[in-house]
Formats: structure tokens, sequence, C-alpha cells
């Protein structure tokens, strides 16, 4: 049992940073320092992969001609579809207004249909960032990775401000490593530090890989909990033995 924060973290190889999830049911902000999770730190926001595979389907039945395509498709196509052809925009505001900037995308559906997408490319994942835009009134995932580096001690900031990193599914959007160093070094402004993202290629298993990692430290292997164990003081038992 591991805060899936600090998991993220171990497989970049740190045990002090701030680790940033977006994945598929909810995305998280986790502050952790020597490998202990702050709790004051912690945030969640309810934007995250299904969300944003729900939204792409509602924009593209808005602006599409063939209603019909877009009604057969399978939950795993739309995510297949939102996979291939979004992105993050590091202007949105901008992007909406210059029509010249919706590079269009073409996705072909299983059954030989084919799919444009314009606008919508950078509109689905935006929420992320913009919660407002699915009517959630919290603050986006970089304000949230803001307020919980507010939380950290003044002797730790340092340290965890240089080690910032990206995990999960819904982090893999081209633009969003960029876009969230951009937002967090616009929220930092004045208070003298430059923020750098780390975002591993294959962040989107981070916390697995680093669950990996933990679980084979020489350190960790007195922390099994045995069969025999179980067996004897039932389930309940894991919340004394970790």
């Amino acid at each position: 049992v591991a805060n899936t924060g600090f998991l993220s973290l171990c497989a970049h190889g740190r045990v002090t940073g701030l680790a940033v999830e977006a994945g598929a049911a909810l995305s998280h902000v986790t502050s952790v320092c020597g490998g202990r999770t702050l709790r004051k730190g912690s945030r969640c926001l309810g934007v995250a992969g299904e969300q944003l595979t729900r939204h792409l389907h509602r924009l593209l039945l808005q602006s599409h001609r063939e209603p019909s395509v877009l009604q057969a498709l399978t939950k795993q196509e739309l995510t297949r579809l939102k996979e291939q052809c979004c992105y993050v925009s590091l202007d949105y505001e901008g992007d909406l207004q210059d029509r010249g900037s919706h590079r269009p995308a073409r996705f072909q559906t299983p059954d030989g249909h084919w799919i444009t997408l314009g606008k919508e490319r950078f509109c689905c994942p935006e929420p992320l960032f913009q919660p407002e835009l699915l009517h959630h009134s919290c603050p986006g995932l970089h304000q949230l990775a803001g307020q919980s580096l507010w939380t950290v001690p003044d002797h730790a900031k340092k340290h965890v401000l240089g080690n910032v990193v990206l995990s999960g599914g819904s982090s893999m959007f081209p633009g969003f490593p960029e876009r969230m160093c951009l937002e967090l070094n616009f929220l930092l402004r004045g208070a003298g530090v430059h923020v750098e993202v780390l975002a591993n290629p294959k962040r989107g298993t981070a916390a697995w890989a680093g669950g990996s990692m933990a679980a084979s430290l020489t350190s960790f292997q007195h922390t099994w909990m045995t069969k025999g164990e179980y067996q004897e003081h039932g389930a309940e038992y894991v919340h004394t033995k970790f």
C-alpha cells in the first residue's frame, strides 16, 4: 500500500518532489519530502481521462456533420481517437481566436469512416487547466500544484520545486509538460524561482514502475505482510503493518 504520487517520484529516481498525476478517473497533486507524503499538500481534481473522452465526444457531436458515425463509436475507440489526435494548447484563448491554428487531424473509424478534428484537438484536454469548462468549480491542475507547493516547509521548498514530475496517461498529451511548466512559472513569478517539469516518456505508467522499484529494495523486504499474518489478523492488519 503506497501513495501513487510517491511511487511516481520513485519512477523518476526521486524521494522528494511534487507529483502531478493526471490519470483515467482522477487527477492528483502530491508533495513528498524525504519519502514522506505531506497530507496537507495533497490535492485532487475530478477531471481526468474518462471525463475528457466524454467531453471530446460532446464537442464532436456539436460540430460534426455525421452524428451517426460518432454515436456508433465505442468508449475504447473514442479513447484511441483522443490519444492519437488531441494536444494541449500553450495559448488556449489565442488558438480559439485564430482559426489558422486549428490544425486538422483525421481519424479512421473501424468501419472505414473518417472523422476530421479541428479545434476539438486542443479543446478536449483544456478542462485539466480550466475545470469550469466541465462545470467544475475547483481550480485547475496547475493551480492545485501551486497550492501544494506553498504547503512545503521552507527548508525543502527549493528541492521540491526542482523535482516536479508528471505521471498518468492524461499527462501524455503533446504540449502538456510545456503548458504545466508555463503555468507554474507564471503562478510563482516574483518568487525568485524557476520551475522545471520532468516528463519521462513512459510517465503514463510511472506509478506502476515506481511500485516495482520500491518493492525490489532490500529495505522494503521487512515490510511484507505474509499470508500467515493475513490469515491470523485479517485485512485490517495492513494498517498496522504499513
